[in-house]
């Protein structure tokens, strides 16, 4: 069974950046999709950001995109989520998801990545807070 485990998140201020890097264990990210999802305080899980399991295809949410960057290292089994211009509505714990189909066909299609029943496994989460 595969284990995701995030880390970099922290306290930060308006306009700074921030890097979550997320572990895979206990099998290959290879041949997978991967997302990350955030939930705020009060509100539903919302998608972030994803990435085809062949490295393609990206897809963000309006409300990051042009500030966030996600990629893949397949050979250290991670997946990242580099955030730039952070504001305090980003404010968060940010999950990273591992796609339940292998080689999953290859659709540009947004709401295909955003679901969030397409992902399997779910890591513990990392907070990730920014001050005004």
């Amino acid at each position: 069974q595969v284990q995701l485990e995030e880390s970099g998140g922290k306290l930060v201020r308006t306009g700074e950046s921030l890097r979550l890097s997320c572990a895979a264990s206990g099998g290959a990210i290879d041949g997978y999709s991967l997302g990350w999802f955030r939930q705020a305080p009060g509100k539903l899980r919302d998608f972030v950001a994803a990435i085809s399991w062949n490295d393609t295809i990206t897809f963000y949410s309006d409300s990051v995109k042009g500030r966030f960057s996600i990629s893949r290292d397949n050979a250290k089994n991670t997946v990242t989520l580099q955030m730039s211009s952070l504001k305090p509505e980003d404010t968060a714990i940010y999950y990273c998801a591992h796609d339940r189909l292998l080689y999953r066909p290859l659709v540009h299609v947004y709401s295909a990545y955003s679901r969030p029943t397409m992902y399997t496994y779910w890591g513990q989460g990392t907070q990730v807070t920014v001050s005004s």
